[in-house]
């Protein structure tokens, strides 16, 4: 039977849908972004296009100097108090300004942004030159020309010797990076896709761990971006003298024949979802349906990452196949979203439930209850399977 529900209740499963995002990869932490209402986005892969620079080297004291801030980087086994020491700065003042606790160990690369400034770089403490990092980019000749400029006239041609040339090693330059304060809510995916940076680059540049957690009130640099020299091309290469018209490139067809056109094959496309069709798990199926109940909306990319399944609220909302609890969240309006882990790239995701009875971290069997149905019209489970950090399908694995 076919059951026509508010369009106000196909919006807000919509928003649930398409709101959350969960990024599965093999080593790649959960990311959850609720906060961009209906424009189903998605912060899978953010900026991966982007080229970033690699952080400058710290002197031997671990400090990085910049016009604006100093940062220091922690070594294996550091703690705030011995970066502190280290600096002479006060202990307490670090672990407040960077929203950590005095005691807590620090990974080796964690940076740790410095409240005040302390003494600058130089070669007396194992840096290449002295003071704050400067834009590269001097233009030798312009600063020649305003010495030039700038200098008295004087009468006839005036000859000294020059010392001898010495090679000395550069001092590093660079763009001031954008330090960035972490909000609650915020994930380095998050970040990374609001500055346009690769979410890897800003863990590299940060020393964060394997699972890209960050704390509110930390500190982040943001990677600056490496501008690549444009390509020249072959037409651009060439150049013809004033006058002439430019060379009119040979048609591909003018040579060789064009190659034939591919055949297109049509995939077998899988039986479509009844919707109104009663949900039954089947004999050897590789999950179990969360609730038992009707569907009222069938999977379908990009506009309901999953299917809806309408039953009587209260009703229990039992896990799919056995796994771990990797994330407990909420929507925009607060409903609560699972997410359960089933292998490293796996997932399957309830939303639209309540009185979740799990938490983070818990082991659960399959068909185990993990929620119930809301009261109301809203009394329906919003079910998702991910591999990876994309949506599939959930029927296959439930028939």
């Amino acid at each position: 039977m076919i059951q026509v529900f508010p369009r106000s209740r196909a919006r807000l499963s919509l928003m649930i849908a398409t709101g959350l995002v969960v990024l599965s990869a093999c080593g790649q932490p959960l990311d959850f972004d609720l906060r961009g209402g209906l424009g189903g986005f998605s912060t899978a892969d953010a900026a991966t296009q982007v080229v970033t620079a690699q952080r400058p080297s710290p002197d031997n004291r671990g400090v990085i100097s910049y016009p604006n801030y100093q940062v220091a980087v922690a070594e294996r086994g550091d703690t705030i108090e011995t970066v502190a020491n280290r600096l002479g700065v006060s202990a307490p003042e670090l672990a407040s300004f960077n929203g950590i606790e005095p005691g807590a160990t620090l990974r080796s690369g964690e940076v740790i942004a410095l409240p005040n400034r302390v003494a600058e770089p130089s070669p007396a403490t194992g840096a290449i030159g002295t003071g704050p990092i400067q834009p590269g980019g001097v233009d030798i000749g312009t600063l020649a020309g305003d010495a030039i400029n700038r200098s008295p006239e004087t009468q006839g041609v005036q000859t000294a010797a020059l010392p001898p040339a010495q090679t000395a090693p550069q001092p590093q330059t660079g763009d001031e990076p954008t330090r960035h304060k972490v909000e609650r809510g915020e994930t380095a995916y998050t970040i990374a896709r609001l500055y346009g940076v690769p979410v890897k680059s800003l863990a590299e540049w940060n020393g964060l761990g394997p699972d890209f957690a960050i704390r509110e009130g930390q500190y982040l640099l943001i990677p600056v971006a490496k501008q690549a020299a444009p390509a020249t091309t072959t037409a651009e290469a060439a150049v013809t003298q004033p006058g002439a018209g430019s060379p009119t490139p040979t048609p591909p067809s003018a040579t060789k024949p064009l190659p034939e056109p591919e055949k297109t094959v049509t995939p077998e496309a899988p039986p479509p979802v009844d919707v109104g069709e009663q949900t039954q798990t089947a004999s050897g199926a590789a999950m179990v349906f969360p609730v038992s109940g009707s569907i009222i909306r069938e999977y379908a990319k990009g506009k309901n990452e999953g299917i809806n399944i309408k039953a009587n609220a209260g009703d229990p909302v039992n896990a799919a196949d056995a796994g771990t609890v990797a994330a407990i969240t909420k929507s925009a309006d607060g409903v609560p979203i699972i997410v359960i882990r089933h292998d490293p790239e796996l997932l399957t995701v309830y939303a639209n439930v309540t009185d979740v009875s799990v938490e983070k971290g818990t082991k659960v069997n399959r068909g185990q209850t993990i929620a119930k149905l809301r009261e109301g019209n809203d009394a329906y489970v919003h079910f998702e399977v991910r591999k990876g950090f994309d949506s599939v399908d959930p029927m296959p694995y439930l028939r």
